[in-house]
């Protein structure tokens, strides 16, 4: 799960997972930022664009992600603005989703 523990939908899913007796492995990914090459993986996961599982009020977003980057840049802006990845997120080893609602990652159990 990529946790913030400072998000409320993030600690909700953490305590359903937990409720639901899942084990659950906890990324903080505001400590320890993903890779390209992770973001793209987990791109396939959601089956969603990059573009797509970004926080677009942050102001990260509003100051350096523009509307022509490539694929490859917006990834590179996770990376280099990891506020700008969606919370939370839950992961398995072939699928992922978003966990908002949190109950949207019961689909995955």
């Amino acid at each position: 799960m990529y946790h913030n523990p400072q998000c409320s939908k993030s600690r909700q899913l953490l305590t359903l997972l937990q409720e639901n007796g899942v084990n659950v492995s906890i990324v903080e990914y505001l400590k320890a930022p993903l890779t390209v090459e992770e973001l793209e993986t987990m791109a396939q996961k959601l089956n969603l664009e990059p573009r797509q599982f970004m926080r677009q009020g942050e102001s990260e977003y509003e100051n350096f992600v523009a509307e022509n980057l490539t694929r490859q840049e917006l990834f590179e802006a996770i990376v280099k603005y990891p506020r700008l990845l969606e919370r939370p997120i839950a992961v398995t080893e072939t699928k992922a989703v978003i966990g908002r609602p949190p109950e949207n990652v019961l689909a995955l159990l």
